[in-house]
């Protein structure tokens, strides 16, 4: 049934109060667009009055092409946009296509660098760039095919937040690939956040109006990001400090030597473990922080005000060390390192897959990260352990909620073997090569894969069901109560995808110990 489009194609659509004047009844609410911009209608498929817009790019399907209405001087065409218009007009998979294509192209260069160049080192590491750009094109592919080829309705909140409605020009697309902020290291964003940022409405404060559309109301002063800038540089500055003068003392390499295995007790071992994987982080804190502030430099990733009116420029930002330390949970950590990585792999893999959504996740995740074998095995390590953690706390965390005192006993315990965990799973990922992964795991016994695979054979476990429906319009309504406050204080109400995301890791964080 057609419909008018509640959301416009283009930019330069308007709603006009009151009949044209020449214009035919159409007994339908009118939408209407200056026939100047109105050019290069091409015929679709399968023989149906269906039309692309080459400027607008969206689907329209026009009442008669020669009805035409002048107003103040401006000839206007009148068209009726049809919600279903993926009946008619499919993309036939193209998203897919682009996927496949970019994920293949970037396990070839990685395959050229590994094996051609150097293994085991990183002196041409040109891949690391592709990694980012793969997650940009694939991002974008499904975002326009969720904002122009589904129906609203067949979405995720998260989805109809990001979906792109209006196919991008060549410069928009090359802009939010390739731009000098984030080529190098990132961190990923959503192409309508950056879209918004380029078009400078990131400090723009809206109301909604009567037709449900927001409605520019004021623009607020720019926030400077100095502070957040200065601050983020200092954390990289120790971040770097301390890999430089640290982790070189603390390698991951002494877990397999020969003497340390022979000589040292079981609780060295674990204690060392966990040491040396806690010096192995900071070289990445000091990645991702300096990208996020490079961006925020920019002007790029503010968020809105807290409800201390303080400006928040974590839009884009790619770790929480507080939380990635203290976490008391396996999906804790994860939640908190490389969170736009993380979402990513949410967005294009976990909520399209209806088979084993946790496996097929980490394995596109082994596969983006590089061919060393040492991330298959830390990956499906890591499924093992994210099924085994999810059963434990399924069965047994309900008991340790009263008194204070037992939940503090249980917080302390799960902090203990998160942290082993997470050392245990990951050593494979900094070794890279197989041999030397399995010595370690080796010289483990294999202790906490036998315990996940009994954990996993004998509780019972509770199926999840990924939220998509009523757990997700809660999570939307509160964010978007969340967004009501802080709007009061100035908040960016454009940049809310990633918003609604982070809201959620965070209560999702706070709830998972």
């Amino acid at each position: 049934m057609n419909q008018l489009f509640s959301e416009p194609v283009g930019e330069d659509w308007k709603k006009m109060e009151e009949p044209v004047p020449g214009s035919p009844e159409l007994g339908v609410e009118r939408i209407q667009r200056p026939e100047r911009d109105l050019v290069s209608l091409v015929p679709g498929e399968q023989g149906c009055q269906w039309y692309q817009m080459s400027q607008g790019g969206g689907l329209v399907q026009t009442v008669d092409l020669s009805t035409v209405g002048t107003h103040q001087g401006i000839k206007w065409k009148f068209v009726i946009v049809d919600r279903n218009f993926g009946v008619g007009f499919e993309s036939n998979g193209l998203e897919i296509y682009c996927f496949v294509f970019a994920l293949g192209y970037l396990t070839v260069c990685q395959i050229t660098r590994v094996y051609i160049f150097d293994y085991g080192q990183y002196s041409a590491d040109f891949s690391g760039p592709m990694m980012i750009i793969t997650q940009k094109v694939t991002s974008l592919a499904y975002e326009i095919h969720d904002g122009m080829f589904r129906k609203d309705e067949e979405l995720t909140p998260s989805q109809r937040g990001l979906a792109v409605r209006r196919m991008p020009s060549l410069l928009e697309y090359l802009s939010y690939n390739c731009n000098f902020m984030g080529i190098l290291a990132g961190p990923l964003c959503s192409y309508k956040d950056y879209i918004t940022f380029i078009e400078g409405r990131s400090y723009h404060m809206t109301k909604s109006g009567e037709n449900g559309r927001e409605e520019i109301q004021y623009e607020r002063t720019e926030p400077s990001p100095n502070i957040a800038v200065i601050q983020k540089l200092l954390v990289c500055g120790l971040s770097l400090l301390f890999h430089l003068t640290i982790s070189n003392a603390l390698s991951v390499e002494n877990n397999i030597d020969e003497h340390f295995q022979a000589t040292a007790s079981w609780p060295t071992k674990v204690v060392y473990l966990y040491v040396s994987l806690l010096a192995a982080r900071p070289k990445y804190y000091f990645a991702w922080t300096l990208a996020d502030a490079i961006n925020n430099a920019a002007g790029f990733g503010f968020r809105g005000y807290d409800k201390n009116g303080a400006a928040r420029w974590d839009l884009i930002s790619n770790l929480r060390i507080q939380q990635i330390e203290m976490s008391t949970s396996f999906k804790m950590f994860l939640d908190n390192w490389n969170i736009q990585t993380a979402l990513w792999l949410k967005r294009v893999c976990y909520e399209r897959v209806s088979w084993s959504p946790t496996i097929q996740t980490f394995i596109l995740s082994a596969i983006w990260h590089g061919v060393y074998p040492g991330y298959y095995l830390t990956f499906l390590t890591g499924v093992l352990m994210t099924l085994a953690a999810r059963a434990m706390r399924s069965n047994f965390r309900h008991y340790f909620i009263e008194p204070p005192q037992l939940k503090l006993f249980y917080d302390v315990l799960t902090w203990i073997v998160t942290q082993i965990a997470i050392s245990y799973t990951v050593v494979p990922f900094v070794l890279l090569s197989i041999k030397p992964s399995f010595m370690f795991y080796s010289s483990w016994y294999y202790c906490l894969h036998i315990v996940g695979i009994l954990v996993l054979l004998l509780l019972p476990v509770k199926k999840t069901q990924r939220r998509k429906n009523t757990h997700e319009d809660v999570w939307l309504s509160r964010s978007k109560k969340f967004d009501e406050g802080e709007n009061s204080l100035g908040q960016n109400s454009f940049s809310t995808t990633n918003n609604v995301c982070n809201q959620n890791q965070e209560i999702a964080s706070r709830h998972s110990s």
